[in-house]
C-alpha cells in the first residue's frame, strides 16, 4: 500500500506514526519511510557520490530503524539524518581505503583515456570526499546537511546542539574542512599526480 496525497496518514506526526508502527500498523512505517526517503537518500548520494551506494545506505538507514524503533518522544527526522550522515561518513571513510586498493590495482591495467573535464571532476569529488573524511564527523555533517539547504535550527536539532552555536561552528567546521582540502591537493601533487582543478 503506497501513501499518497489522499492517504490519512500523511497529516500524522513522525512521532503518532512511530508509535503506531510499535504497535503493529506497517503502514505506518511506510508512510515514515516515504516521507523522508528522499532527504536520507540526498544526505548519502552527496556523500558517496553515487546512485546504487546511496540507495543501499539508505535501506540500510531503514532498517536500522525498523530493527530498533525509537521512543516515540524522540525528533524521528533528525534521527534519521544523523544517522543517515554516520552511515554515509562510515561508508566514505571505508570508501577511501577501497579507493586506495582499487587505484593501485588499476595502474596495473590499461584503461582508455577520458575527456579532461570528467578527469577533474572525478578528482575534485575525490579530494572533497577525502577532505571531509578528515575532519571531525560533527564538522563534515554540519557542512553536508548546510550544502543540502538545511536551516541553523534544522541543524542544531540534528547535531543537538543550541542553535544559537551552529554558525560559529559551521565557522569551524569550514576552516577544519579547508585546511584538510588544501593538504589533500598539496599531498597529490606532492606525489607528481595531475594537477588539481582551481577552486
Amino acid at each position: 500500500m503506497s501513501v499518497g496525497e489522499g492517504d490519512p496518514l500523511v497529516a500524522i506526526s513522525d512521532a503518532a506514526l512511530l508509535q503506531r508502527f510499535m504497535e503493529g500498523d506497517e503502514a505506518c512505517f511506510e508512510a515514515l519511510f516515504e516521507r523522508h526517503y528522499d532527504m536520507v537518500y540526498g544526505v548519502l548520494f552527496r556523500l558517496t557520490g553515487t546512485r546504487a551506494e546511496a540507495e543501499d545506505l539508505a535501506q540500510e538507514v531503514f532498517l536500522k530503524l525498523y530493527m530498533r524503533p525509537l521512543r516515540s518522544a524522540e525528533n524521528v527526522a533528525g534521527w534519521l539524518y544523523r544517522v543517515a550522515v554516520n552511515t554515509g561518513y562510515n561508508a566514505l571513510r571505508s570508501g577511501n581505503r577501497r579507493e586506495q586498493r582499487e587505484q593501485a590495482a588499476a595502474r596495473d591495467q590499461e584503461r582508455p583515456p577520458t575527456p579532461e573535464t570528467e578527469v577533474s571532476k572525478v578528482e575534485l569529488q575525490r579530494e572533497v570526499r577525502g577532505a571531509l573524511s578528515k575532519i571531525p564527523p560533527r564538522a563534515a555533517k554540519m557542512l553536508i546537511l548546510r550544502e543540502m539547504g538545511f536551516s541553523y535550527r534544522e541543524l542544531a536539532d540534528i547535531v543537538n546542539v543550541a542553535p544559537g552555536s551552529v554558525g560559529k561552528l559551521l565557522a569551524r567546521a569550514r576552516q577544519a574542512f579547508e585546511k584538510a582540502y588544501g593538504k589533500s591537493t598539496q599531498g597529490s601533487l606532492a606525489r607528481g599526480e595531475e594537477d588539481a582543478p582551481s577552486k
